[in-house]
């Protein structure tokens, strides 16, 4: 299951990160979020602690999502040591995703 995160703990837990941080914006009711959230949960069985997946409900957090600019749901960012780096494309399949992840990853997909 991927986990919450919120404003208040978001530097600590993306800054002190050994590995990539992908974070998905979402919010209740949005079911192209919960499709991306399932796929998430394979793509981080698969890359184990290569990669760290975050959730944050766009609803109850304010700070990150305006600092990205946020407009639509679901959106994908990517964090490097601790700063963004990119954004991934939204709805996707695990492999999609997975493809647009790797030059991230250390482990080979």
């Amino acid at each position: 299951m991927i986990q919450a995160i919120e404003d208040r703990e978001f530097d600590q837990l993306v800054e002190n990160s050994p590995v990539p941080v992908l974070i998905e914006f979402w919010q209740d009711g949005c079911g192209p979020c919960q499709a991306l959230l399932q796929e998430l949960e394979l793509i981080q069985t698969e890359v184990g602690n290569d990669l760290v997946i975050y959730k944050m409900n766009v609803q109850e957090n304010f700070l990150i999502p305006a600092e990205l600019e946020i407009q639509s749901l679901p959106t994908l960012a990517l964090y490097v040591d601790g700063k963004f780096e990119t954004f991934i494309g939204g709805i996707g399949k695990k492999s999609n995703l997975l493809h647009q992840l790797a030059p991230w990853l250390s482990s080979p997909i």
